[in-house]
């Protein structure tokens, strides 16, 4: 069997489950370990350990998709104490740029190759395989993973050295938080004028101030406490890292700062635990105002 297709996964949640998933039904040779016995269990085809070093041990190439920085960190460091010499560490988690970048040197240092790959699609991305990898990391080791990559995804970029994949993650997920706050707060301000939602809707997608929320994510604004596929505790956690970022490139980023306030906010009225999609009720919560689109006009 070639080093490529042994393969581990650390942390089998809605993402690292799914990679962990596809990879084992590729024929990969698929270690996986979780703090929940049952999500490890849950794999087909995979083989389950009890920890990060025994894990370590027997994969080429380890995934990891975690919450933190600090457990990222965390799971990295055990990892390098058992994984031979040459093996590789890729980090599908959003994370901080910094984080990675000392990691990647202190794996260097033991011999190991860290690659950051975040990743956009979400956890349906994950499983129909329609992934886009945003990937920081030497030209070497990228190479040996691309082509894991390339299965479990639609697309893969390779930004430069560890810290841009990270940073262009950040990026994204600016773009998209922003452009859903905006939608949500500007459907605010029309139904308390009056407008009919389904009318405002229409109406920007015809003058051409829309954007992804309004084209295609507002048809579930009706959609209450739908399962969590990406937590807004997960997104004030990203919140925050994005101010980080833009410190320490002495970026002023006002609305940065917005949507952290929004997103702290959110979790403070106890959302935290509730999917993306059920940002639109702290935006009702803070304008009073039910957001509910009508049915289609008929033609």
């Amino acid at each position: 069997m070639t080093d490529a297709r042994r393969v581990g996964v650390v942390g089998l949640g809605n993402i690292g489950g799914a990679l962990a998933t596809n990879l084992a039904a590729d024929g990969h040779h698929t270690t996986v370990t979780d703090l929940d016995p049952e999500r490890a269990a849950a794999i087909v085809g995979a083989h389950v350990v009890a920890s990060v070093a025994e894990l370590a041990a027997a994969a080429h190439i380890t995934f990891t998709s975690l919450p933190t920085p600090d457990v990222v960190a965390e799971v990295a460091r055990a990892w390098a104490s058992a994984a031979a010499p040459g093996s590789i560490l890729v980090d599908c988690s959003t994370t901080s740029p910094a984080v990675n970048q000392q990691l990647a040197e202190e794996l260097a240092v033991s011999g190991h190759h860290f690659v950051e790959a975040p990743l956009t699609g979400g956890a349906i991305g994950a499983r129909g395989r329609t992934l886009v990898f945003l990937v920081g990391g030497d030209h070497e080791p990228v190479a040996q993973v691309r082509p894991l990559l390339d299965q479990l995804g639609r697309a893969t970029f390779h930004l430069g050295p560890v810290g841009t994949g990270t940073t262009m993650k950040l990026v994204n997920s600016l773009l998209a938080f922003t452009s859903t706050w905006a939608s949500l707060e500007a459907l605010s301000l029309a139904a308390a004028a009056g407008i009919d939602l389904r009318d405002a809707v229409q109406a920007v997608r015809t003058g051409g101030a829309s954007n992804f929320y309004i084209d295609r994510g507002v048809e579930g604004l009706g959609v209450r406490d739908r399962p969590v596929q990406f937590s807004l505790d997960l997104a004030a956690k990203d919140a925050g890292l994005l101010q980080d970022l833009a410190a320490a490139h002495d970026v002023p980023a006002p609305i940065v700062d917005a949507l952290a306030e929004v997103l702290t906010d959110a979790v403070a009225r106890g959302l935290g635990g509730h999917d993306w999609g059920d940002l639109v009720l702290a935006a009702e919560a803070r304008s009073g105002q039910p957001l509910v689109l009508g049915p289609e006009s008929a033609p």
